[in-house]
């Protein structure tokens, strides 16, 4: 029997050294322990610094949350990459547009990060509030996860951010540790939010 192809999920930002990498790395590591196998989950700059590891900074924070930077090298985003994927996660909404100049077939499955996560809550909240039946559970990763962009759409006027600022990742690159510090508090918890979704729906 084949093995089911698994979700692949793109992290974006623009030299695919600094937040995308993280958000790639953590992702990945935190959806092998939900499910192995079942997610594929890289990373792309629209102006990337090609073959470039990640930056020192970026690294150590991917390292304290479980993470691995071994074995990474930047490269472009292109039409070709998107092609195959299920789900596009951006660090601000410039490089959501960018996305979708390359492939405006997108347009529903990409997201920035933080709106995601938040979209994501909501979704929670909107099941939880209608006690969802066992019945309508996806019976496989797979089928949840591409099915997602369509159930997103029914709740994103109740993930608005406040403020626009809310949807962006800093890019920290060449600055001072504290704007790393600033990445962070504004990824993680988009990422843990992401990985508390997956632990709690994610068919296994």
């Amino acid at each position: 029997m084949e093995s089911p192809t698994p979700v692949r999920i793109l992290t974006v930002c623009t030299g695919n050294i600094c937040r995308s990498p993280v958000a790639e790395r953590l992702l990945q590591a935190g959806l092998d322990q939900v499910l192995p196998g079942a997610f594929e989950v890289r990373s792309a700059g629209t102006r990337a610094m090609v073959g470039d590891p990640i930056q020192p900074l970026s690294a150590d924070i991917v390292r304290m949350y479980g993470g691995t930077d071994k074995a990474f090298a930047a490269r472009q985003l292109t039409a070709k990459i998107l092609r195959d994927t299920d789900i596009v996660l951006t660090m601000t909404s410039k490089h959501r547009g960018e996305v979708l100049q390359l492939d405006a077939s997108l347009l529903k499955r990409t997201f920035t990060i933080r709106e995601f996560a938040r979209m994501l809550e909501a979704l929670e909240e909107r099941d939880a509030a209608a006690e969802k039946a066992p019945s309508e559970k996806a019976p496989d990763a797979g089928t949840l996860w591409r099915g997602l962009s369509a159930r997103l759409a029914s709740v994103r006027h109740l993930a608005l951010a406040a403020d626009s600022a809310d949807n962006e990742v800093i890019d920290p690159y060449k600055r001072d540790p504290e704007v790393y510090r600033q990445m962070e508090d504004e990824l993680a918890p988009a990422i843990l939010t992401i990985l508390r979704y997956a632990r709690l729906n994610t068919p296994t």
